[in-house]
């Protein structure tokens, strides 16, 4: 059974959290990756995040860019996005989201802030899932980005464009 989180998310909430909580989130979200993280902390230590309409406590940092691709995670122990979780989880963060293995500085950092860290799985640790056998069908000097041949169980997919529309 999932946990349904709306932002912000309070204290009581966060205590309440173990490792293998599956959780649902809901409400408003930031997500922001290397470039933007450290700025962030630098305008939340100046006191400017809140008067630039970005409220932090009780909020989601969602390790990610946006594109019109969609979202995804990235990797939250690169160094400049892990040495914003500890920053910004003090100026009231509650939940970050991301993917990847932490430092134990780092998940010290988020307990005593009363926050937590959360993974999102990329689609491709689902594909890999449902992807019973791959092998290199042509041009395997390109190694990554040969033509592979898959075989493959359930794959996932929406049809985003059909009949002259689109969802992009």
């Amino acid at each position: 059974m999932s946990i349904a989180l709306t932002t912000p998310i309070s204290d009581s909430v966060i205590k309440a959290l173990k490792v293998g909580d599956t959780v649902t989130i809901s409400g408003q979200i930031y997500a922001g990756r290397d470039a933007v993280l450290p700025k962030l902390v630098k305008l939340a230590g100046q006191g400017q995040a809140e008067a630039r309409g970005i409220p932090l406590r009780g909020g989601v940092m969602f390790h990610s860019a946006v594109s019109v691709a969609g979202v995804g995670p990235t990797s939250s122990n690169k160094p400049e996005i892990e040495s914003s979780i500890g920053p910004l989880s003090a100026f009231g963060v509650k939940l970050h989201l991301g993917k990847g293995a932490l430092r134990p500085e780092t998940i010290r950092l988020l307990a005593e802030n009363n926050a937590v860290f959360a993974v999102i799985p990329p689609v491709t640790a689902i594909l890999k899932h449902l992807t019973e056998r791959i092998e290199t069908a042509a041009f395997p000097e390109e190694g990554m980005e040969a033509l592979h041949r898959l075989w493959v169980r359930g794959y996932p997919a929406i049809i985003a464009a059909a009949r002259g529309e689109s969802l992009l």
